[in-house]
């Protein structure tokens, strides 16, 4: 199963109740069921595209489009046309005989189970689209299992309950949104979201709709916190808040420990391919390290080791592979797979993300594609960008490496200020207590704004880019 069975159990005990909000418009758990019922039985589908826009409509059609044997690829609603045909037509002459239906390719008729219950729970049902490195995203599977014990994992570690209400603004379409939904639906509380993201929108469901828990990323939960204590906006009675995508730092902590004084604050690293592997929560009124690339202890059935690019394990402090074992791992590519985005070493599992484990602690460094090497040091920009963050004056930061003649490479850094700016003094005084000396930016860099690819992505490259164009955006720190 992932979540129909439940979903079934929640219209039978509590048909009322709200299931689902999306901007205000209310969905009760018998009429998420039923509408499901009625969509799942008008497709035959093998499986299903949806590439729409936030909407109650949404958490109908994926409740229908992963009944049975069917599955369902969610894509994002703002891909370019090209780029979406060119993954239903993949997807339609993929294995199994998949019949597609949702973006004008005709299904199989009969290929698919209507009823709306669970399947096979070895069984795949969603197919996940990731970044590569070609311009069509990789594609990869899920079994209904693998969520089974991912929103297992996930309840115990982040505490949630029915009596929750969930509020994650971002898209439907991104995998840290359509999970919430899914474990909602699992766990029988009330999920909501926005059609799209606004910071007064936020506000406002979280003062008039009761919100209990956030599931955000952390420029949403920054914007939130420096906003909401800017307005006046109460967050008391938010109790839990669980951030994704990149790692928390310091002025983000402090803004949203005042924001919302009694909230858990939970960060935690995982990937696509490999659901949840640590995480840690901050209590309210508890003391944090700035700067600290730790991200907790492995979630709830999952073990955690860190290998070299041979397979063999490494010691308490050593660098290397990320690699995991647990139930949640998904089953692999359909396209996309160079060999290295997702290995295997004798049952343990990474997307080679490197860090180290330190007393059972995991610690993130970044991507081995992303190091810095200086001077015969290895450097990962998001040790240094961590720090960088922690010192006062700092919006953002971002590090990179740049060509250098004596010592192959030299940290470089870009910085966003905030009020007030930031001198290259100030930055090189802030990093003497967090970030060793050899792995320190020797040049500095005031930014207007990150460098952002067109998908969204901060870019180190871009940042390089801009340096050797003297872009207008960039001006030299001293």
């Amino acid at each position: 199963m992932p979540f129909l069975n439940n979903l079934q159990r929640w219209a039978d005990e509590r048909p009322d109740d709200t299931a689902v909000v999306v901007a205000g418009q209310r969905l009760s758990w018998a009429g998420l069921r039923d509408g499901a019922q009625a969509a799942a039985a008008s497709s035959t589908a093998r499986v299903t595209v949806l590439a729409q826009p936030n909407s109650t409509q949404f958490a109908v059609e994926f409740a229908a489009a992963v009944a049975g044997d069917r599955e369902c690829a969610v894509l994002d609603p703002t891909w370019p046309h090209a780029l979406r045909d060119e993954i239903v037509q993949r997807l339609g002459s993929g294995p199994n005989g998949r019949g597609v239906n949702g973006s004008g390719v005709d299904p199989f008729p009969g290929s698919a189970d209507t009823g709306l219950a669970d399947g096979d729970p070895a069984s795949s049902f969603l197919i996940g689209l990731t970044s590569g490195t070609t311009s069509v995203p990789k594609a990869f599977t899920r079994s209904r299992r693998s969520w089974q014990q991912s929103f297992e994992a996930s309840m115990e570690f982040f505490g949630l309950s029915q009596q929750d209400k969930t509020l994650a603004p971002g898209p439907l379409a991104a995998s840290l949104n359509l999970y919430a939904l899914a474990e909602c639906l699992y766990a029988g509380s009330e999920f909501h979201t926005l059609e799209s993201f606004d910071v007064g929108d936020v506000h406002a469901a979280i003062t008039h709709d009761g919100i209990t828990r956030l599931v955000l990323v952390p420029t949403m939960l920054r914007l939130l916190s420096e906003r909401g204590l800017l307005g006046c906006v109460d967050a008391s009675g938010v109790r839990t808040i669980i951030c994704a995508g990149s790692k928390l730092d310091a002025r983000t902590l402090e803004a949203a420990r005042r924001w919302a004084p009694h909230a858990t604050i939970f960060e935690y690293y995982g990937a696509s391919e490999l659901s949840f592997v640590s995480g840690a929560g901050l209590a309210a009124g508890e003391p944090f390290s700035a700067g600290s690339t730790a991200i907790g202890r492995p979630f709830p059935g999952v073990e955690v080791r860190i290998l070299d690019d041979s397979g063999n394990g490494l010691p308490d402090g050593a660098a290397g592979n990320i690699s995991v074992q647990s139930g949640m791992v998904s089953n692999g590519y359909l396209w996309g797979d160079d060999g290295q985005a997702l290995r295997c070493f004798d049952g343990w599992f990474t997307v080679g993300d490197q860090g180290y484990l330190s007393d059972g602690v995991l610690h993130i460094l970044g991507r081995r594609a992303d190091m810095i090497i200086t001077a015969g040091k290895n450097v990962y920009p998001h040790e240094v960008e961590l720090a960088l963050s922690s010192v006062p004056g700092v919006a953002s930061a971002i590090a990179a490496g740049m060509d250098d003649d004596l010592r192959g490479q030299r940290v470089v850094a870009g910085i966003v200020p905030s009020h007030g700016g930031v001198t290259a003094t100030q930055l090189k005084t802030g990093l003497e207590d967090v970030l060793a000396k050899d792995k320190r930016p020797l040049q500095y860099y005031a930014l207007d704004e990150l460098p952002v690819t067109d998908r969204g992505k901060v870019s180190r490259r871009l940042l390089l880019d801009w340096i050797a164009a003297r872009d207008s955006r960039v001006r030299h720190l001293v």
